[in-house]
């Protein structure tokens, strides 16, 4: 994006996914980086869920969306680009725990033949008092997500931090609205 002139570049800011990958695929390669941009926060905290290690995390993320351009002609449109991004971000997670053999039999049937750290909440605060006890309730609240069992804890991290719709987590996870309630209901008593 560092090539695009400013003028062009706030103009494309606005643009919808869909857009920008459609000049993705049309050879506007430099485009891909926005859409990256965009959705980093939720990729890392989907992929963060699962595999509860921030290196790790990194290197597959870097993956997905090695992954999703490849794959970006494939990108049909049925859902929001981001459910796509996310999804392709979750089993590449899926498949780094099933590689180190680490997935949970319970979990591998809950993803078979499916395709941030958190970071701490920022305050808007501007006494230190006010910024330290913040920073305490998302590291508190983080360790209360992070020790939910995997089925549990990504559903609350794509409901509740990333706040994706219920049909859009469904989606990302393959797995019907219904359960997605469920599940999170479920790891809203566990917390408690």
């Amino acid at each position: 994006m560092s090539s695009v002139p400013i003028l062009e570049r706030a103009r494309v800011e606005g643009w919808a996914d869909e857009e920008i990958v459609q000049r993705v695929l049309q050879g506007d390669l430099v485009l891909f980086e926005l859409l990256m941009r965009r959705h980093n926060q939720r990729v890392y905290r989907a992929i963060r869920s699962i595999l509860r290690d921030d290196s790790e995390s990194e290197d597959v993320m870097q993956e997905a969306y090695v992954r999703a351009y490849e794959h970006l002609a494939q990108f049909e449109g049925r859902a929001q680009f981001s459910t796509w991004l996310t999804r392709i971000a979750v089993n590449e997670a899926l498949k780094r725990l099933t590689a180190r053999g680490k997935l949970d039999p319970l979990d591998q049937q809950q993803y078979e033949g499916e395709d941030g750290t958190m970071s701490e909440f920022q305050s808007n605060s501007p006494t230190p008092e006010a910024s330290a006890s913040r920073s305490e309730v998302g590291n508190l609240l983080e360790e209360a997500i992070m020790a939910l069992p995997c089925t549990y804890r990504t559903v609350v991290v794509l409901r509740d931090v990333e706040e994706m719709s219920t049909a859009e987590t469904a989606e990302v996870l393959s797995i019907t609205d219904t359960n997605v309630k469920v599940r999170l209901h479920r790891a809203h008593e566990l917390s408690e």
